[in-house]
């Protein structure tokens, strides 16, 4: 008879990292649904697209060949819902590689990384690829199951197709190539909050309906697959943030609904802050996480060069997180006070 002895705990959660990883993804077709039916078959090769890259990137150069623990799935679907519908799928497949290999593998592999992988791979095409990666196209054009949006098969080093051309023939009435950010901020033109709500608005793949993602949110938090505090923190910074300066100059500021609703700020605030590996683990830290990344995107957004801040608030708090949980940590039952 043989007695075999392990370290705590003894005690085990009937959820896995597997099962975890998987229910993130069914969270996400939704809105990977939503993107389709708004932007067609080329929405849906941009997904194909990063959701290859990682997947081969993750067989490549991981010896472990851990695959099957849906991580790379995740990263994928994130990355194309950051990217516009007309990004071209060359540039998609070198951010799922960056994605993979420098935001991921480089640190370790799964549960080392300490900037959400995703993210890394956006933030890498934002500063290789300006100008492609803020071309955008309408939503619910007619004929966007049939035809391709020009820009998607361009080649390395080939000057794009002339995307104006084509939006004015294919574009809804109004449309003027930018999101309800760019518009406010560098044309002084608001969105209805309800098309922002529903998802009625030009913008990334997957950012455009705050509905559905604030659904698939809410499933993984009863599901208890994410930490709640942080989107509401999140939310909350960047409410309030938006209140005030809306309060002080409502011309000039749009309003908290309109900056809520807009952008990435839920599926960051949701599916990206959240990330389990960059995100705090103690009571107080998670409160000042969420509330710096909310305040940051809209310092960032008002005040920044660029009409959107979640992707650079995201990764500022990934970096933050070590020091935050250091001040944060709860005093040991029974220590002394220094």
């Amino acid at each position: 008879m043989s007695i075999e002895l392990r370290t705590t705990p003894h005690l085990h959660a009937p959820d896995n990292v597997i099962i975890i990883m998987r229910n993130v993804v069914f969270a996400l077709l939704p809105i990977c649904a939503w993107s389709v039916w708004q932007f067609g078959i080329s929405a849906l090769a941009l997904i194909l697209t990063t959701l290859a890259s990682c997947l081969i990137t993750e067989r490549l150069f991981n010896p472990r060949n851990t695959l099957g623990d849906w991580s790379a799935a995740i990263t994928g679907l994130l990355l194309a819902l950051t990217l516009p519908p007309a990004f071209p799928l060359w540039m998609a497949a070198v951010a799922g590689f960056v994605a993979m290999a420098l935001g991921k593998l480089l640190f370790g592999g799964l549960g080392m990384n300490v900037f959400n992988p995703a993210l890394v791979g956006r933030a890498f095409v934002q500063a290789a690829f300006p100008v492609a990666i803020t071309t955008w196209t309408p939503a619910l054009f007619e004929g966007r199951f049939r035809e391709f949006i020009p820009t998607s098969f361009t080649l390395p080093f080939t000057i794009p197709p002339a995307v104006a051309e084509w939006n004015s023939r294919v574009a809804i009435d109004g449309f003027t190539g930018a999101t309800p950010l760019g518009l406010h901020k560098f044309e002084g033109v608001s969105t209805p909050v309800l098309d922002l709500f529903l998802g009625n608005a030009a913008g990334s793949a997957g950012e455009t309906s705050a509905l559905i993602i604030l659904l698939g949110g809410l499933y993984l938090a009863a599901r208890k697959f994410l930490d709640w505090r942080i989107p509401l923190f999140v939310l909350l910074g960047a409410g309030l943030t938006a209140a005030l300066f809306h309060a002080l100059d409502p011309q000039q500021y749009p309003s908290a609904p309109f900056m809520l609703f807009s952008g990435g700020l839920m599926l960051g605030a949701w599916f990206m802050a959240t990330d389990m590996v960059g995100s705090p683990v103690t009571p107080w830290g998670v409160v000042v996480y969420g509330l710096l990344i909310g305040v940051l995107t809209i310092i960032i957004r008002l005040f920044g060069g660029l009409s959107e801040g979640v992707m650079y608030a995201i990764l500022l708090g990934n970096a933050a997180t070590p020091l935050i949980e250091q001040f944060t940590q709860p005093r040991v039952f029974g220590e002394k006070r220094s």
